[in-house]
């Protein structure tokens, strides 16, 4: 393989455990609304969750290694490749929770 799609399948899978790692934080710390009375202490927790500030630094890289990929091949090649992401999505958060239900297969099936 070349070394193009490394970049892309790296960039994807650092957007992938960026996902998983908000929806961790959004878990440890529980449901919220915002609204005027607490958007700074619930903001303060968002920005102080390790989850969630670990998923903005696999942002950062993603999109710096997006931008590496971009200067070595067309978007018509890269962007498709990001909907590996969905599937990889799916199939990870299924087994850290490891709740199925009749919905998440037949969408799985329809990714592919």
């Amino acid at each position: 393989m070349n070394s193009q799609f490394w970049f892309d399948f790296a960039g994807v899978m650092l957007n992938v455990t960026a996902q998983l790692m908000i929806k961790a934080g959004t878990n440890s710390i529980g449901y919220f609304e915002f609204n005027r009375s607490n958007i700074l202490p619930i903001g303060v927790r968002l920005a102080t969750e390790p989850h969630i500030i670990g998923a903005i630094a696999c942002y950062g890289l993603s999109v710096v290694i997006w931008i590496l990929a971009l200067s070595r091949v067309q978007v018509s090649i890269a962007y498709p490749l990001l909907s590996i992401g969905y599937v990889v999505n799916l199939v990870a958060w299924w087994f850290l929770t490891n709740q199925s239900t009749r919905l998440k297969w037949p969408a799985l099936v329809l990714l592919f």
